[in-house]
């Protein structure tokens, strides 16, 4: 695939108001806009074979884009409308194969490099102050200037991103501005509902207090595994509790999650069992409503003190069907550590390290052994070793607020867990961010 080289370009509007000064006849719009511009470039490593769906061991070079338009309005009194245009454009590393904890999560398996424009957030959210305490809190992205109470109950529902709302991390969430990994994105065997580009229709209910949280979730899932067509038989359930701990200066989290997946997904086992008449095993032949994927998922984080910050994710999924949306892991952890540059005098800036280490299922072992393909995985055969990968970067903050530049290196080890290419794999990225 051919590299591209594409410009976003955004328009600010301004404000100086501060918290303090909010009252009822602040302006009920919010519009903000961002653009992500990544370059990656991979080493070559020698491999034995390859498959249909491996890493490519040639040097490669990848870019890809992204442009958002953050556009909320206040409707009636704790209810918000939020519409989220969004262009994309450029290719993964090997387009996206090879890999369960692929290199760029800004791009997505999809088959053009070409710019395409579409509608990532359209929703509508209604909240009810609960607490005692309220004050009005300034305009953020898709969130008007309002009134909000120390508690609430909080109603989304329309099209969304089930990462806004679930497994947050304030140090590794975001790949537009932390951590570049897929695995570093989310919670790896959190096989989490969305379609090709990472959104889906879904209903996101949540009661937020100071200490607590509980939110649960009801989306849709593709009609195909990574597909972009949404699936109206399918059902995605997540439900999650947070804790926060700490003082104001260091605080804390933890989160736990479970979710279950219910869609026309194929089986491991049965596509073993029943291979076709003269050709490999083919998990989309067992496709079935009776399958189903379930996992759970834990993940903290604490400030230490005012420069240093760190967090930590495990989770897991049963394995035994196939993975339908986020990435082709089953199990997987997660630990890494956050600096800003205080301590040198610029902190604004941020450094980032941290390490991961991802697994399959016995029976998804055993399927890419037999030759299957996945998704994202294929390579003909499988030694089977844990995919192991590092990844660190820092992040200038530029004078002109909302521009940060970010060099990331990336090293990775038995890539598509196998160990007849085990590597190792380097991966060199420059990102360039705009938020206004």
């Amino acid at each position: 695939m051919k590299n591209a080289l594409y410009l976003g370009f955004c328009i600010n509007i301004p404000s100086n108001t501060s918290a303090q000064q909010l009252d009822s006849t602040q302006t009920p719009w919010s519009l903000h806009a961002q653009a992500t511009y990544i370059v990656q470039h991979k080493n070559t490593f020698q491999v034995p074979y390859s498959g249909t769906h491996s890493l490519a061991p040639d040097a490669e070079t990848q870019t890809s884009v992204t442009s958002t338009l953050f556009l909320a309005r206040k409707l009636w009194k704790g209810g918000i409308a939020v519409f989220n245009p969004e262009i994309a454009a450029g290719s993964g590393l090997s387009s996206v194969y090879g890999l369960g904890s692929a290199t760029n999560g800004e791009t997505f398996r999809v088959g053009s490099v070409l710019p395409k424009l579409y509608v990532a957030r359209m929703y509508i959210q209604q909240a009810w102050n609960l607490g005692s305490k309220s004050e009005w809190q300034a305009e953020d992205i898709n969130s008007p200037a309002q009134k909000n109470s120390d508690k609430q109950l909080i109603i989304t529902a329309g099209k969304i991103s089930i990462a806004d709302f679930f497994d947050q991390n304030s140090f590794s969430h975001d790949p537009r501005t932390q951590f570049i990994n897929w695995a570093l994105m989310s919670n790896g065997a959190y096989d989490y509902a969305a379609n090709t580009r990472g959104y889906t229709p879904g209903v996101v209910l949540e009661y937020v207090g100071s200490k607590t949280e509980i939110r649960a979730s009801y989306a849709l899932l593709p009609i195909i595994a990574n597909g972009n067509d949404m699936d109206w038989k399918s059902a995605a359930l997540v439900s999650e509790l947070t804790r926060r701990f700490g003082t104001e200066n260091k605080p804390g989290a933890i989160r736990l999650l479970v979710f279950f997946n219910n869609a026309n997904m194929g089986s491991y086992q049965s596509a073993i069992d029943a291979p076709l008449y003269d050709a490999p095993v083919d998990i989309t032949q067992s496709r079935s409503y009776k399958h189903h994927k379930y996992g759970f998922a834990l993940n903290a984080e604490k400030q230490f003190n005012e420069t240093l910050g760190g967090f930590f994710r495990a989770s897991w999924n049963d394995g035994h069907n196939e993975t339908w949306a986020f990435t082709e892991i089953d199990k997987s952890l997660t630990a890494g550590l956050n600096q800003n540059g205080k301590s040198w005098r610029r902190p604004n800036d941020t450094f980032g390290v941290a390490g991961l280490i991802s697994g399959l299922s016995p029976l998804h072992q055993k399927y890419l052994a037999a030759g299957g393909t996945d998704f994202m995985l294929g390579d003909g055969n499988l030694n089977y070793k844990p995919e192991q990968a590092l990844e660190s970067y820092y992040s200038f903050a530029l004078k002109n607020p909302g521009i940060t530049l970010t060099l990331d290196y990336q090293i990775l080890k038995n890539p598509g867990y196998n160990s007849d290419r085990k590597g190792p794999v380097t991966v060199f990225s420059f990102r360039t961010h705009l938020s206004i």
